[in-house]
């Protein structure tokens, strides 16, 4: 999922350091390929390096690599096996970011249907179908998929987050504001979920026309103030603030 599913380019610095990464692909593959027997008289170092490769793989499907991709999933493939729940993700990953043209991504979405009929809990290909129902622009199908996911397991607060996101491109703030709180009672120090939740109730706020709309508008005050007190210097927050603050002052003055 883009829970957040996979790595996400959060600021400039990050994006450099991605490029950088891509630009030793063919080094650090290398290097991989010549450790093989290192790697079978040490397993624990063996799964560090392959933890390498797949960070690598990210960076060069981000950064466009995808002859390098590919051989990352080559190896990840020979070292784990090709039926492992997340190699099948990250090929499939592979595949969605080769695919030149709907109807390639169709293939894509109807090679994860077959491994979930195999196994209906793959986490990886059931996040990875997701994730591409949502680009492929079949959002109500990505939020079933997602309530499906969240009944096998309850305690994953990134996608609550996107099912979060999901409602909420679709005009459905209440079920979003819902979602939110069930990722924060997972992971309640989160700042970021703190103020997009405060973000859902001020949006739901302008958009209500009930006498609700002070006590909306309120708790997205706390939770602003909370995403802000949780990290000092988190700018969203702030906005939020700022946001916020003038109309509930004239719904007071009102």
């Amino acid at each position: 999922m883009q829970t957040t599913p996979e790595p996400h380019l959060a600021n400039g610095s990050n994006l450099i350091t991605t490029f950088h990464l891509a630009q030793k692909a063919p080094l650090i593959l290398k290097r991989q390929s010549s450790s093989v027997e290192t790697v079978a008289s040490s397993p624990v170092r063996g799964i560090e390096n392959y933890g390498v490769v797949e960070q690598l793989l990210f960076s060069c499907l981000q950064s466009g690599d995808d002859k390098s991709a590919l051989l990352c999933t080559e190896q990840l493939a020979a070292r784990f096996g090709m039926t492992d729940e997340r190699i099948i993700g990250l090929r499939g990953m592979y595949e969605e970011a080769v695919a030149e043209n709907p109807t390639r991504l169709e293939e894509c979405l109807q090679t994860y249907d077959l491994a979930l009929s195999e196994n209906p809990v793959n986490l990886p290909v059931l996040k990875r179908r997701i994730a591409l129902l949502r680009s492929l622009s079949r959002p109500v199908d990505a939020i079933s998929s997602l309530i499906n996911l969240l009944d096998a397991v309850p305690t994953d607060a990134e996608a609550w987050c996107e099912l979060a996101d999901l409602y909420h491109s679709q005009g459905m703030s209440s079920q979003a504001a819902f979602c939110l709180e069930e990722a924060l009672l997972i992971v309640p120090n989160s700042w970021n979920i703190h103020a997009f939740l405060g973000e859902i109730l001020y949006s739901g706020a302008c958009a209500s026309e009930t006498t609700d709309c002070s006590q909306l508008l309120e708790v997205s005050i706390h939770h602003f103030s909370r995403s802000i007190e949780l990290c000092t210097d988190y700018l969203r927050g702030f906005y939020g603030l700022v946001s916020v603050g003038p109309l509930i002052f004239y719904l007071d003055w009102c």
